[in-house]
Parts: structure tokens; sequence; C-alpha cells
């Protein structure tokens, strides 16, 4: 038997030789080097045989913030087209005196009483499912529940914007001819001849405007079942254009207006006469025009009519407040520096000037102080700033905690102290609203310090029919519904409140 020994490094050598051939069979041509896998994972979720990670149930991701619909409280009507009360609002009105002579009777007093009605209006807004969705949503959510439960949010949103500013009843008119002064500075307007436009808004055109989108007066809506209504979108009528020249290519113009009671914004259109743009929405009676307006509504495609009510709401509290004979504390700041306004000013001693004497007016007048201030974030931020940085002798309080490094920072006033009281001070709860305007403060009575006044609640929801959902009959592949209710806002006694407007940032 004849052993033949191999070199074991030419076996290596071999082995290295046949690793390094190429392959030309293209059926083996994927397996070279393993340069490909049959299958991977694909860069989308949703392509290639991967598992969709899904959980199950959609993500309810928007907010239901409705604070004045939660505090008030709700009873129910009695039937009739309005709620209707009456009020004795002073007594000994004429100041008669009170002493009497010998075996003699006294003088016999006046006393004022006003009527006070709120007619109930029908709120509601429709969802539907078309029976796809409904296949579709099988195994991963309750499609037909999910439109009932978004029905009735969306309605209760609505009813909170409402509540606050529905306007049936300030009428705005047509907004003063806005007056301008140019400049040769501060912007990067062209030299021409400019015209500038100016529109009032209530809230309900604040709330829905924007220069992008633009601004609603006259509305037509086209109802679930085929009928229409017409309603005002919050704009009054339109100015009168009025006119400046500019020279060079860094000019500004500064734009004010008058002021209009129950305004709490306004809308600025500006460009060549007769091609006025929407360029701004301020809450204060001023803009600073610095540059070509970006918007794309015209001025020209705006009614010559004032559309500021809405015949189909019911008036909110800032409404009931501002219109004519409410009573309530009405505050307007001047219009100061165009674009910027007047903010509230600082006593230097832990107070708001404004504020203070707001509170005076409602005790000086009425006896009453408020228990909620109702704000913007941006008047949150500026009282607190005022309060706070007003003088290092104010009257604040601060609570430290004696934990090693849990310093925070910041400050939020919260409260504010009353010293127009019976008590000798009273606090007034501070509340960021998401509806409140910027420029807007709104203060509210919960109770009445009258003895026996008779008003268990000084602002109530009246309902002739509360909140009910309406599944409607077939009538095409859709499930349809419905969420309504029938109510009124009833305040028994507006002077309790109060509002300030105008307020410029700062």
């Amino acid at each position: 038997m004849t052993t033949h020994v191999t070199n074991v490094a030419d076996i290596l050598a071999d082995i290295k030789k046949a690793q390094s051939v190429a392959i030309s069979d293209p059926r083996l041509a994927g397996i070279a080097g393993l340069e490909k896998s049959t299958f991977g994972q694909n860069a989308s979720a949703t392509s290639g045989l991967t598992f969709y990670d899904l959980e199950v149930g959609a993500k309810l991701l928007f907010p239901v913030l409705t604070p004045l619909r939660n505090l008030i409280p709700r009873l129910s009507g009695k039937g009739g087209i309005q709620a209707a009360w009456r009020a004795i609002t002073g007594i000994n009105t004429s100041g008669m005196r009170i002493g009497v002579s010998g075996g003699n009777r006294g003088g016999v007093q006046a006393i004022s009483t006003q009527d006070y009605t709120a007619a109930y209006k029908g709120i509601g807004i429709e969802t539907n499912v078309d029976f796809e969705a409904q296949y579709a949503g099988q195994n991963f959510d309750d499609i037909r529940a999910l439109a009932g439960k978004a029905g009735l949010e969306s309605l209760m949103i609505g009813e909170e914007l409402m509540i606050l500013g529905g306007n049936t009843s300030v009428q705005l008119g047509t907004t003063a001819t806005p007056t301008l002064v140019g400049s040769t500075t501060g912007g990067t307007l062209a030299a021409q001849t400019w015209s500038v436009i100016c529109v009032a808004l209530s809230l309900d055109a604040v709330v829905n405007g924007s220069v992008v989108g633009g601004i609603q007066a006259s509305i037509t809506r086209t109802n679930a079942d085929g009928s229409t209504d017409t309603f005002g979108g919050g704009a009054a009528q339109k100015s009168a254009s009025a006119t400046v020249v500019t020279t060079g290519a860094t000019s500004s113009i500064s734009a004010s207006v008058a002021a209009k009671i129950g305004a709490v914004g306004y809308a600025w259109f500006w460009g060549t006469a007769g091609a006025e743009v929407l360029g701004a929405i301020t809450t204060i009676n001023s803009a600073l025009i610095t540059a070509a307006a970006t918007g794309t509504q015209t001025a020209a495609s705006l009614p010559a009519a004032d559309w500021s009510q809405n015949a189909l709401a019911f008036d909110g509290l800032l409404y009931q407040a501002l219109k004519p004979g409410s009573n309530a504390t009405i505050v307007v700041q001047p219009a100061g520096t165009a674009g910027t306004g007047t903010p509230l000013t600082s006593d230097s001693a832990g107070g708001i000037v404004e504020i203070d004497a707001v509170l005076k007016n409602m005790w000086d007048l009425y006896r009453l102080s408020p228990d909620t201030m109702w704000v913007n974030s941006q008047e949150a931020l500026n009282i607190s700033k005022k309060i706070v940085a007003g003088s290092t002798t104010a009257a604040q309080r601060f609570v430290f905690e004696t934990v090693q490094d849990a310093i925070g920072g910041g400050i939020m006033v919260r409260t504010y102290l009353n010293r127009f009281s019976m008590q000798g001070g009273s606090v007034i709860d501070i509340k960021v609203h998401p509806n409140v305007p910027a420029g807007t403060i709104l203060m509210t009575t919960k109770t009445l310090p009258y003895p026996l006044s008779g008003v268990g609640n000084v602002i109530q929801i009246r309902t002739r029919q509360d909140y009910y959902q309406i599944e409607w009959p077939l009538r095409s592949r859709k499930y349809e519904y419905g969420v309504y209710s029938d109510q009124v806002l009833q305040n028994f006694f507006p002077p309790s409140m109060a509002v300030i407007t105008n307020i410029g940032n700062g």
C-alpha cells in the first residue's frame, strides 16, 4: 500500500484559489459571497412580508376644552320661545330721607325694575359613516360609535364658543375710516399711494379668521338635509378706504381706527386702490404696516353690509356684557402707539391699574366683586410679569420647598386680590380660556352678595331640550347622526360682569 502525503500548505492554497473563482452560472449568482437575501426587511412599514404593528383603536388627539360649559349649571326650561325674568335693580333710587315727624308717616320710596328676555336657540352638528368605512374599520374601531362621540364633542366645543362670545344683539355697523401716517423708515413698502381698509370683528370672526384663510362676513351653509341657512360670520361692514403716499423703498405706515364697542379684533387690508388685500388681523384698533400684504382675500370681495350678528346664536357672556343697556363695566384701552396699543399698567405695588379701576367701579356702583377673571395666554403672562416685577415691596407670597436641587423656574399668578369688598379683600381666580382673544379680559360673578336675591345661579343654561342624538333613517349607504340641543344662556344680573378690551401686548 502506497501512502501519499500532501503538504498542508498546498491544500490551503488550493481552497483559497477555488474561493476566488467567480461563479458563472446565473442560477447561482445570488449565492456568491452571500451578497443577497431571499427575504429582507423592507424600508416601508406597509410593503413586503412585514407585520404592521398598529395598535387597535384610534387615538383621540384633539382638545375638548369647555370650562364655561362645565361650570355653568344647566336647568330644564318650561316651553315657550324665550326665557323671561324680571328684576328689582334698585330700592329708594330717589334717595328719600328716612326721618319722620311725630305722628306722621314716612315718604314713599321709588324702586327700579328691569325686564329681561333671552330667546331659545337650537344648536347641532351632523356626522356620517358610509358602509365601506364601517367595513374597513372592522377589528380596528367602532366607527359608528366614534362618529356619535365626535358629534357630541364637536357640539360641546362649539357651544363653549357660543357661551363665551355668541352674538345676536350687538351690531358693529360700519367700521370707521382708518387714520394713516406714513414713514420713510421701518419697513419695506415701495414708493406709491397705498390704500387701507379696516373691518371690525366680533369674537366669532376672530376665532375663525386668519390672514391665509380670510375673514367671514355673510355665510351660507348647506345643511345635511339639503336646506340652507344664511347668517353673519362676525365681520362688520368694511370701512371706506384711506390713502397715504410713501417714498423710497423702506417705508412703513401706522394705521389706526376708532375702537368699536363689541369688536375684539380688526382685519386690515392694504394695497393699491381697489386691490386691497388682507394683510393682518389684530386684537387692538391699530396696525403697523411694514410690508406688502400676504393674504389672498380682497376687500372688494366683502359685502357692503354689516354681518357681525348671528341670528342662529344666543348672546354669550361677552355680548351680554357689551350690548347697550347691560350696565356691565366696560373699559376700552386707548389706541396708543400703532401696532403696539396700550398695555396694562403696573401700579408698582403688586397690582394692575386697569383691573383695580374696574373692581372699584363694580363695588362703588353695585357693591359686588367678581370671582373669576377669564384671560388669553397673552394677558395671563403679562399680568404675571407686571405683578411680580412691579415693585420690590409688592404684596406677594412665595412658598419654598427645602428639597436639595429642587428649584423650579417660572412664576404664574393664579389669583388677584380685590381690595374693594365687604370682606376687606376677596380673591379672584385667573383662568386661561381657549377662546378668549388676546387683548380682552372678561370678569364673571357666581353669586350675588344681596340677601334673599332670589337668584340661585347668576349664570345658567336653560334648556327646552338638552343634548340628544338622532340616528336618521337610511337614505343612502351611509349611517347619519345628528347631535342637538335647544337652549339659551341666562345672566340674571349683567352688571355682575366686566370687560376690558383693546389691551396691547406688553
